[in-house]
């Protein structure tokens, strides 16, 4: 197999875990708390975090983004190609679809059942920018200081953080709400909301873009793929 085709199924292996230990966690929250949805939130948030940094440390030597918008930073900061960061993408939306679809399985849903839960609102639409933003720094800060043994334990605690600090519940990630959208669980969004929570995303991530350049303006040199 290719470089890039490994880094792919990297991408799509690691979307599809993260995914399911969303939804999968929050479906066993409502099923373990019915009707404390501050504890299903807890629940959500501390599984949500766990399996991000056991993810990351684990396909890292690889590739280990799982998130369109910071794989997009990745290209404008000349780190990977456009071409790459277009397949690695197309990689993590579709593991995110099948985490989605295997989430559902565990739990004996419907392998699809789209979401009812409508999120957007003004308050949810600052917080997708601030969160996105929060993340990219948090992921590009580690890596432009070369501090790459800490971006797993940095991006787990800050998403299990931004879970609670932000009126969203920090999605954060194009391909985590796209996949979202395919179960009408607690983690679940609804498709008419999620065309605005990933371009909100994308916002974050591009405001984020020239606030790194800014903190941290040594980058390690690193091997651009072709």
């Amino acid at each position: 197999m290719s470089d890039l085709g490994r880094k792919a199924a990297a991408e799509a292996v690691g979307t599809a875990l993260l995914v399911a230990a969303v939804v999968g966690s929050g479906v066993m929250a409502q099923r373990l708390s019915p009707g404390d949805v501050g504890l299903q939130l807890l629940e959500n948030s501390i599984a949500t975090g766990a399996v991000l940094v056991a993810l990351i440390l684990t396909l890292q030597p690889v590739s280990a983004s799982f998130n369109p918008a910071v794989t997009a930073v990745e290209a404008v900061l000349g780190r990977i190609t456009w071409t790459t960061a277009g397949v690695l993408a197309l990689a993590q939306v579709a593991g995110g679809v099948i985490g989605t679809v295997l989430a559902n399985l565990m739990f004996e849903l419907d392998p699809v059942s789209l979401s009812a839960h409508h999120r957007v609102g003004s308050g949810t639409a600052v917080a997708e920018v601030v969160a996105t933003l929060g993340l990219v720094v948090v992921v590009f800060g580690g890596l432009r200081s070369g501090r790459t043994e800490t971006i797993a334990y940095a991006v787990g605690g800050y998403i299990a953080a931004a879970y609670w600090f932000t009126s969203s519940t920090s999605f954060a990630n194009p391909a985590v709400t796209i996949a979202r959208m395919f179960s009408d669980t607690f983690a679940g969004i609804a498709p008419a909301s999620a065309p605005a929570f990933v371009a909100l995303q994308l916002l974050g991530a591009a405001v984020a873009v020239p606030l790194v350049r800014v903190l941290f303006p040594d980058q390690p040199p690193e091997e651009v793929i072709r």
